[in-house]
């Protein structure tokens, strides 16, 4: 983190967007910032084996740094909470000075963090660590996801307090046989993009620092933690032996017609919007409770009683039956006693943990990004958010029957087998080691086997590198800000606002530095790590110059040629997401950062779901030289949008 140059940002009062924070006195916010910037000079010092143990201790001061740029005014509460983070930080750091770590070794409520891979910011997570833990064998997880939070600059600090306020009491820890891990999940977005990362790098880090049976880990939640539930747990049902959803929504449209005050309605969307759910909306993913069991609960007088309603219809129509546990006269809220039930039955599936090589696999999914199952991977699709159903059987000489493999044309089996037949047609296998996955590919309806997937080349969309836009700020980017002279002006002043409204809306709502650097700094490291997110035009940004040749649309002084259609370069411009001509399994995105912006991040997190597809073309409006977040509109319009075939090369408008 450049937390040094925030701090000196942040009192000479010219922080991007920070207000001054009218709940401190002069001297309050000077001894504040200079306490931040010692902590931050001391952690920088600090070079432990353990990584984690460093993100131990930024945390708190990374919360501290939000909460001065982000929250005005601050109460009285809130100055102790930032008070005490600066004294954890402070011990923290020191123990880290002298080798030593004395929270990893205690128990009940412990705050930790580990560095994201997506912008190399400090994210905290609390863990739960029971008093008969003790490291000598694997121990269950459960995955404890928390319900809605409005994102404020305190957010961190207040979850942190969840947990660092009685890291040093092991009287609390619970008498249970499971840790729990509570992850922050950048506050509010239902565990969708970086957040979903979140999840499972937090998860990461806890098997790292304590013993996790990774065969006994639980997924649940309540609210959006249940949400994020049905989100993770349907889309990933190799990754938990069980899932517990209590009370969460599980689509877009019907949830937001929820009668509550202030619910923002999902109309009718644009074709290529509406399209775009099926990649979020876990209803569509229902059938893949067949493999990951859910023991779902909400109580009768609950509001959004029918999400679940609406879950146990799309288990019905998959020929499943969803174990709904109702409690009576219960509204919002977790009930103890269908609580306790839901966890009793979610232990029954612990005790047998989970099953790596399933007799039989079916599993659906409408998108490459959600691709795995045990021994099943998906390479290409027939078309992306199209419904795609495997269902397979293993008999007991190792032969594998599928019979069903929709709009798939490319798979592979990562198990042993001795014959394998595929829509009825016996498949010739090829010598092969053992342990060696094998791909299938299907050609104009016919079936084949391409050898070992080591040894198979993808191309195309492929998992990773599906799209849409949204999709590249989940896993590392860097923005690339151009540096030379723009063929047009206004699309130039346009290109930088849009930049300017990332670096705006990430911090706040993503929890995290924005990576941005100019062009002439980019390294050969970074085009091999990390996704490019390209501002400007060819050019003012060398980096578009480079690859535009081998990118699917057209662009030139005069015109853009994109969708099928050519538009004048003075005041149009193309935003999308392809593959990178540079790097193997990384993107290029053109001017854009999310596709939904401060409007949906400040409203419901059901409203973040992608607003342009793979790519769209935008009418410039003049002034965006002058844009800031505090003006009514962003200078363009949107003319068309759509999705790139599946070879990343034919950009589609989406019709109604």
């Amino acid at each position: 983190m450049r937390t040094a140059a925030i701090i000196l940002a942040l009192a000479a009062g010219c922080a991007f967007g920070a207000e001054p924070q009218d709940g401190l006195s002069g001297n309050e916010a000077k001894a504040l910032q200079d306490a931040a910037g010692q902590l931050q000079a001391t952690l920088a010092k600090l070079k432990p084996v353990n990584a984690d143990l460093l993100a131990d201790a930024e945390v708190f001061h990374k919360g501290i740094v939000w909460a001065l740029l982000y929250d005005s005014p601050l109460a009285p509460s809130d100055l102790a909470l930032l008070t005490k983070a600066l004294t954890q930080g402070a011990d923290r750091a020191a123990s880290l000075a002298a080798d030593k770590s004395p929270w990893t070794t205690m128990k009940g409520r412990v705050l930790r963090g580990f560095v994201s891979a997506v912008d190399g910011s400090a994210q905290p997570y609390g863990v739960i660590v029971p008093r008969s833990y003790d490291g000598t064998k694997p121990i269950r997880l459960d995955v404890v996801l928390h319900g809605s939070s409005k994102p404020v600059g305190m957010s961190e600090l207040r979850f942190d307090a969840r947990f660092a306020e009685v890291d040093d009491d092991s009287k609390a820890a619970p008498e249970v046989d499971y840790l729990e891990l509570h992850p922050l999940g950048r506050v509010e977005n239902c565990y969708r993009w970086a957040g979903e990362t979140d999840v499972f790098e937090a998860i990461e880090a806890v098997c790292r620092n304590y013993r996790i049976d990774r065969d006994r880990i639980v997924l649940r939640g309540m609210s959006m933690g249940a949400s994020g539930t049905w989100h993770l747990g349907l889309k990933h049902p190799d990754r938990f032996v069980a899932i517990g959803p209590y009370c969460g929504y599980v689509d877009t449209h019907r949830f937001s017609e929820t009668p509550i005050p202030g619910f923002i309605k999902v109309g009718p969307l644009p074709p290529h919007q509406e399209i775009g759910l099926h990649m979020l909306d876990s209803v569509d993913y229902a059938a893949n409770a067949g493999v990951v069991p859910a023991i779902a609960a909400i109580g009768d007088q609950d509001p959004f009683f029918q999400s679940h309603v609406h879950m146990g219809e799309a288990f019905a129509k998959e020929g499943l039956q969803m174990v709904n546990l109702i409690a009576p006269g219960t509204a919002h809220v977790i009930d103890p006693v269908t609580h306790r039930e839901q966890l009793r039955r979610i232990g029954e599936y612990v005790a047998k943990g989970l099953d790596h090589d399933p007799k039989q696999l079916r599993f659906v999914t409408w998108t490459l990004k959600y691709n795995r199952c045990h021994w099943l991977e998906l390479l290409a699709l027939g078309k992306h958010y199209e419904r795609a159903e495997f269902r397979a059987t293993v008999a007991d000489d190792g032969g594998i029957e599928i019979s069903q493999a929709d709009n798939i044309t490319r798979l592979a089996i990562h198990r042993p087998m001795s014959k394998i037949r595929i829509a009825g047609a016996d498949i010739t296998l090829p010598p092969r080691n053992a342990g060696d996955a094998l791909v299938f590919t299907q050609t104009n309806g016919t079936w084949q086997c391409d050898g070992a997937r080591s040894q198979v080349a993808l191309h195309g969309k492929r998992p990773g590198l599906q799209g849409p836009i949204d999709d590249a700020f989940a896993s590392p980017f860097l923005c690339v800000r151009g540096t030379g002279k723009p063929w047009n002006a206004q699309v130039n002043d346009w290109a930088e606002a849009s930049l300017r409204r990332f670096q705006y809306e990430w911090p706040r709502y993503m929890r995290g530095e924005l990576p941005v650097k100019d062009d002439s700094e980019v390294t050969e490291a970074d085009v091999r790590t990390r996704h490019l997110i390209l501002f400007g035009d060819p050019s003012s940004n060398s980096w578009i110059a480079k690859t535009l040749p081998d990118l699917p649309f057209k662009w030139t002084h005069d015109e853009v040629l994109l969708g099928g259609q050519a538009h004048a370069a003075k005041d149009h411009a193309p935003v999308l997401i392809c593959a990178s001509p540079l790097a193997a399994d990384h993107y290029i995105v053109i001017n854009t950062g999310h596709t939904f912006h401060e409007q949906e991040f400040a409203a419901f997190n059901y409203l973040l779901f992608p607003r342009l597809g793979d790519w769209a073309v935008m009418k410039i409006a003049p002034g965006a030289d002058q844009w800031q977040p505090s003006s009514p509109a962003f200078p363009e319009e949107v003319l068309s949008a759509g999705y790139f075939d599946e070879a990343w090369r034919k950009a589609s408008a989406v019709g109604p």
